[in-house]
């Protein structure tokens, strides 16, 4: 599985988000979410348009959502999991490093 790039986009607040293709293939894994395979746009809509809420538990991470009228099942709602790091950069400045972590569908009413 390789680490790199699989796509970035940019939240509502200009966080740049990106979703490696190791956490790709996680989330579409047979015993996680294989459902989100068909739903990769959708996902990209959620981080750049959806509602975004903080954990209060871990103030690096946070659950966006959206809403969808075509998803698998009964689901009704796409959730990305996103964590909010910091890397070094060439001359060790602090460069963001915004991945998401895992993402599935859930009905929500």
């Amino acid at each position: 599985m390789s680490d790199s790039v699989r796509w970035t986009v940019h939240d509502r607040y200009g966080n740049a988000i990106y979703l490696s293709q190791e956490r790709w293939e996680h989330i579409i894994a047979a015993i996680n979410h294989p459902e989100m395979s068909d739903y990769e746009i959708e996902l990209q809509e959620t981080i750049w348009s959806g509602r975004r809420k903080q954990d209060t538990l871990n103030p690096h991470k946070y659950r966006y959502t959206k809403e969808f009228g075509h998803l698998a099942e009964d689901n009704t709602h796409i959730i990305a999991i996103v964590l909010f790091h910091f890397r070094s950069g060439e001359q060790a400045e602090p460069l963001p490093n915004n991945y998401i972590v895992t993402a599935y569908q859930k009905e929500i009413r």
